[in-house]
């Protein structure tokens, strides 16, 4: 019998926010990527824009600025979305971060994102 995976829901990522959507920020992601729910972004500097952590980037893109909070295909353009970017648990479980990270990259972006008030444990 195949195995039937799902994609993550918000449920899977984020654990706590505050009410009243202090948590979450609209954000307007660059075109170009096809994110998926959990993803860990920043943000270029240059066009204040969110894109996936780069931790090799040097325009802001390498610094942890919080988690998508739904899929978003922005290949045709930019689209407005949500982030998690304060006052949060989110589970490590949950989260997408960008292929080939090396241990001391991630502990970083964790360090980033516990600066923001966005904790992350694992099992959350």
């Amino acid at each position: 019998m195949p195995t039937i995976e799902e994609q993550n829901r918000l449920g899977d990522v984020l654990k706590y926010e505050a009410d009243n959507l202090y948590s979450r920020d609209e954000v307007t992601v660059a075109s170009g990527q096809n994110l998926a729910i959990g993803t860990v972004v920043g943000v270029v500097t240059s066009s204040g824009k969110i894109v996936a952590l780069d931790p090799s980037g040097n325009d802001g893109s390498e610094v942890a600025a919080g988690v998508l909070c739904e899929h978003i295909d922005t290949v045709s353009g930019d689209k407005t979305s949500w982030i998690v970017a304060r006052h949060a648990t989110v589970s490590e479980d949950g989260l997408v971060w960008p292929d080939g990270i090396t241990a001391g990259q991630l502990a970083i972006a964790i360090a980033q994102l516990k600066s923001l008030g966005i904790l992350v444990r694992k099992g959350a």
